[in-house]
């Protein structure tokens, strides 16, 4: 049996046609939970911007009573297949998700990775990977181990698989974003590498149980891997194909994005030669680009044999000003979006927060919106 109906109310919102994460998250502002929504009279629900007679109809009609019975059915498979299922507003979802405008209401996960650690890295590519590709991806994951960062990919052939796999043998957890429900790995070839990252990372995807890999699926599978990570690298791509599009939705998402470039001529590398030659992408040549540009090197000094962050006195502060210190004494650093949305203060206002306690000697501003205490 189903403990609550919240979130049984939560995937049913999830699952009428025709709305949509944003209309999703209009209703929920409206509406205050999802069970106050599908209880709404059609009156309240008219008032809703953006609601007109055809959404009304359905979150009154006869659809409601079968998103209900097709969410029980749900949870009662994710209770079985030990699946978490994230609504947005769970302190589980992913925190760097939720920062994209266009990031989803529901997360169906399977895993044990947790996707809000400090440091998550996208690796993408083309499907036909040639042999420096998967090379140079390998020497990629092995360059950052020290830093063990949670390893983000497709689980599709070429690029994405080879991430997935140089991860698991370098001991780092990996996650593939998946254009499909749980239940159905695609492509089947992948499925004991899938087998493996469940326990050493994790699948995620938006998509229910059932879901077929639809052609549509795929881009938008795209916007979770660039909106998971703190940077998105892109390890061979032609001229076109998913991994430009993956790159192109990252920087929409002001993440930072790097290129391999490749042998002159190849034309697996097209895309990255292009990237850089658009300075759309910084080159990565070694761990240390990587390091720099995701401010990761500065990062080491708060790891193991190095002394951690002062510990601050509420006292001697305002409430305000001790949410912002807080957030940073447990994430030791943090993007300004991040800041905000953790203190769920205005951007304005934790700007100017920040700048107070820069004068204070208690905050350091580094490279790309970021912040850590002194």
């Amino acid at each position: 049996m189903i403990d609550s109906d919240t979130l049984l109310y939560e995937v049913a919102l999830t699952l009428f046609p025709n709305i949509g994460p944003q209309m999703t998250r209009q209703l929920m502002s409206y509406g205050g939970s999802a069970r106050n929504v599908l209880h709404l009279p059609p009156g309240r629900l008219r008032k809703v911007p953006g609601v007109g007679p055809a959404t009304v109809a359905i979150l009154t009609g006869a659809d409601r009573t079968a998103a209900l019975n097709q969410a029980e059915s749900i949870l009662r498979k994710a209770e079985k297949e030990e699946v978490r299922v994230l609504f947005y507003t769970s302190k589980q979802y992913p925190a760097r998700l939720k920062q994209i405008p266009d990031a989803p209401a529901l997360l169906y996960y399977q895993g044990t990775a947790d996707l809000n650690q400090p440091k998550i890295v996208a690796l993408v590519g083309t499907r036909k990977a040639t042999d420096y590709g998967r090379e140079q991806t390998e020497r990629l994951v092995q360059g950052m181990v020290q830093h063990r960062p949670l390893v983000v990919s497709g689980l599709a052939y070429g690029i994405d698989i080879a991430a997935h796999r140089a991860a698991l043998q370098e001991g780092l957890e990996t996650v593939g974003v998946m254009a499909t429900g749980l239940d159905i790995i695609y492509p089947p070839a992948h499925r004991k590498t899938a087998e493996k990252m469940r326990t050493q990372g994790g699948l995620l995807t938006e998509f229910p149980f059932g879901t077929q890999p639809d052609k549509y699926n795929f881009p938008m599978r795209n916007r979770i891997i660039a909106g998971l990570a703190d940077g998105t690298v892109v390890v061979e791509a032609a001229k076109k194909g998913g991994a430009l599009i993956t790159a192109d939705l990252a920087m929409g998402y002001d993440r930072d994005v790097l290129a391999v470039p490749g042998p002159l001529g190849s034309a697996a590398s097209e895309g990255c030669h292009e990237l850089i030659k658009a300075n759309k992408a910084a080159l990565y040549s070694e761990p240390q680009d990587l390091e720099q540009q995701l401010n990761w090197d500065s990062a080491l000094q708060f790891s193991g044999k190095h002394k951690s962050p002062t510990m601050y006195d509420a006292a001697d502060f305002t409430p305000v000003e001790f949410s912002i210190i807080e957030v940073l004494q447990a994430t030791k650093e943090a993007h300004i979006d991040n800041l905000a949305w953790k203190t769920q203060l205005p951007m304005h206002q934790v700007a100017s927060l920040l700048l107070g306690l820069e004068f204070k000697n208690v905050v350091k501003a580094l490279p790309g919106k970021r912040f850590t205490l002194l």
